[in-house]
């Protein structure tokens, strides 16, 4: 082959390859798009509670659900999602056709308010077979349950649970239960209240708030490597300095009347959410 024709044969090659990465980029760019307009039905859908919409503004779950790259055809398991069920209310119906998504919530060791909650849950599912006859229920406590069959799950979410699990010890038994339910490559998702960079973690354990660099740590020891981190939780109006620790603030107000619109002015805590693969 003279070397004019093997010059013009790379050209061809690289215009070709060019086309496809083009492709895919607009392929993935459609689909994101698609995903956004489906996470945003949901937001309006009829089905959601007054409360649950009254924490959007706060909360971002388009921007947060976006971030973390959730499909319709994905199998995601939701930590701890409760009675409430503000990210059940979004999930279970836009993953009840193509995907699956599986609350794992208590077990019988729970202390008996949460036990409660976990009934109500229940009689929730049951009572709204149109939004939640697909979902799948398992027990969490730490690392004492497979969440999920081994390696079948595309995301394990969570939203502010680490503070907890890291005061009571228990966060390298959650991070084991979460890795090992991921498939290889899987996604973890993690929200939580974002603690001050001036004091230690051991400072803040009271308070609620956790430092990012010590959850990233945490994550990264069990498994798991950080794919990037969003900002659409982050509030600067959180001082992170109060009386009652996080739940000072809205939506807990754990100062009843107290203050009351000075919290409210500053709304829900300052979260960073962060989005871990396992590998």
């Amino acid at each position: 082959m003279s070397a004019r024709r093997h010059a013009a044969r790379i050209g061809i090659c690289g215009q070709l390859l060019a086309a496809s990465v083009s492709i895919l980029a607009l392929s993935c760019t459609y689909a994101q798009a698609q995903d956004a307009d489906a996470f945003a039905r949901m937001l309006a859908a009829a089905h959601r509670t007054a409360g649950n919409v009254a924490r959007d503004g706060f909360r971002h779950p388009a921007e947060v659900l976006g971030f973390f790259g959730i499909r319709e055809d994905a199998t995601v398991v939701e930590i701890l999602p409760g009675s409430g069920g503000y990210y059940m209310e979004i999930l279970a119906p836009y993953l009840r056709d193509r995907g699956l998504y599986i609350a794992a919530n208590r077990d019988g060791a729970a202390p008996p308010q949460y036990l409660a909650d976990h009934r109500k849950l229940l009689v929730r599912l049951r009572a709204e077979p149109a939004l939640y006859d697909k979902v799948v229920v398992t027990q969490f406590n730490a690392g004492l349950h497979e969440i999920a069959p081994p390696g079948s799950a595309d995301f394990v979410l969570t939203f502010r649970n680490l503070h907890n699990w890291i005061a009571r010890k228990e966060i390298d038994g959650a991070l084991r239960a979460f890795h090992k339910a991921l498939k290889s490559g899987g996604v973890l998702g993690v929200v939580d209240h974002r603690g001050r960079t001036d004091l230690p973690q051991e400072a803040q354990m009271k308070t609620g708030y956790v430092r990012e660099d010590t959850a990233i740590a945490l994550i990264e020891q069990a498994g798991f490597k950080l794919l990037g981190a969003s900002e659409a939780n982050a509030n600067p109006k959180d001082t992170k300095d109060y009386p009652e620790g996080v739940w000072t603030l809205p939506p807990t107000y754990r100062l009843k009347d107290q203050d009351r619109a000075k919290y409210q002015a500053i709304g829900e805590s300052d979260r960073f959410t962060l989005k871990f693969q396992k590998k």
